[in-house]
């Protein structure tokens, strides 16, 4: 696993860290959704957001993009109900998440565009635990 960040609120800049809690079916702690029924975590992956980078012509700051994990490759499970595990913490499928329409003015005219198709996905938590930078990531 890449990357973590989290936003305590909407329009607020993430915060970029080395580890965060989850707790199943509530989300992760300190995160702007946390408390939320199915949007716990969003996850994105490292090399779509590199391709979209190339497509824009500059860097896409992780952090801008508003996604909570990042992996290092995809391809990121997208079919509801599918599963994956980050460390010990087990994800289920909501759907996938489309581009913030926010982003042209984060990261630059375009940008929305580029990460079309690349958003990531929605999952629900299924178990609690600590998510660490560097963990592991399983698809089930």
């Amino acid at each position: 696993m890449h990357a973590i960040h989290i936003a305590p609120g909407r329009k607020v800049p993430t915060r970029s860290l080395e580890s965060v809690e989850a707790e199943a079916g509530v989300g992760l702690v300190g995160d702007r959704y946390h408390g939320s029924r199915h949007r716990h975590v969003t996850v994105q992956a490292l090399d779509e957001v590199e391709a979209a980078a190339r497509d824009l012509g500059h860097d896409i700051p992780l952090g801008a993009t508003r996604r909570n994990i990042t992996i290092t490759a995809g391809p990121i499970p997208k079919r509801p109900g599918e599963r994956m595990r980050i460390g010990d913490v087990e994800l289920e499928v909501v759907r996938i998440v489309a581009p913030c329409r926010l982003l042209d003015d984060w990261i630059g005219v375009g940008a929305m565009k580029a990460m079309h198709a690349r958003g990531g996905t929605v999952f629900r938590l299924l178990s609690s635990g600590t998510i660490h930078v560097g963990d592991e990531v399983r698809f089930d």
